[in-house]
C-alpha cells in the first residue's frame, strides 16, 4: 500500500519493513558486541516498540533477560510531557546494565525521565536502543546509543506507531501527507 488512511489524517509509504528489517539486524550485530559477557536487562517500553522488540530479541538469538514498561506522554499527535507511569519496570535494576528499547525517540523526554528514574533506582549503566530517532525534535538528553534509522520530525504511523490508537500494525511506516 502506498497510502493509508487513520481517522481524519492521511499517510504516505514512508519506510519499507525490508529497510526497517535491515536497520534492526544491524543494530542487533552492533548490540550483540556491546553486550558480550555484560548480561543486561533489556527493558521492552510499550506500546508502541513492541515489534521492534520482538524483532530485535529474534536477532539476538541470546539467553537475555527482558522486562516490559509503559509510560505516556502522548495525547493524539502532540507531547504532553507529563509523564503518566502506566506499568514500571517490574524486575530488579540495581547494580544492572540496561537497554531500553523504544520505538522512536523524537523530545527524548520519556527516555531521559526514564534513566532518570533507573539510575535513581540503582542502575549501573541505562543505554537506549531506538528503531528510530529524529535529531532535529530532540529537546532532552536521551540520545539513543543504538539507532535503527534516524529520521525528519514529520509524523510517521505503522510497525507499532500509531495515531490514535491506530495504525499500529502495519508492517511499513507511513508518514502524515500535509
Amino acid at each position: 500500500m502506498n497510502r493509508i488512511r487513520l481517522k481524519d489524517k492521511e499517510f504516505e509509504l514512508f519506510i519499507s519493513f525490508e529497510e526497517i528489517n535491515k536497520a534492526i539486524t544491524l543494530m542487533a550485530a552492533r548490540i550483540k558486541a556491546d553486550a558480550d559477557g555484560k548480561n543486561p536487562l533489556f527493558v521492552g517500553i510499550l506500546n508502541g516498540a513492541f515489534m521492534f522488540i520482538a524483532e530485535l530479541m529474534l536477532q539476538l538469538n541470546g539467553a537475555y533477560e527482558l522486562a516490559f514498561a509503559r509510560y505516556s506522554s502522548y495525547h493524539g499527535m502532540e507531547t504532553t510531557e507529563q509523564m503518566q507511569e502506566i506499568m514500571p519496570v517490574h524486575a530488579d535494576v540495581n547494580g544492572r546494565n540496561l537497554i531500553l528499547l523504544e520505538d522512536i525517540v523524537d523530545s527524548g523526554y520519556t527516555m531521559s525521565w526514564l534513566k532518570k528514574k533507573l539510575y535513581e533506582a540503582g542502575a549501573a549503566e541505562v543505554k537506549i536502543a531506538a528503531m528510530l530517532f529524529k535529531p532535529d525534535a530532540l529537546r532532552y538528553d536521551a540520545k539513543p546509543d543504538y539507532t535503527g534509522m534516524e529520521i525528519p520530525n514529520d509524523f510517521i504511523v505503522g510497525h507499532g506507531l500509531d495515531y490514535d490508537g491506530l495504525g499500529r500494525s502495519f508492517r511499513d511506516i507511513y508518514k502524515i501527507v500535509d
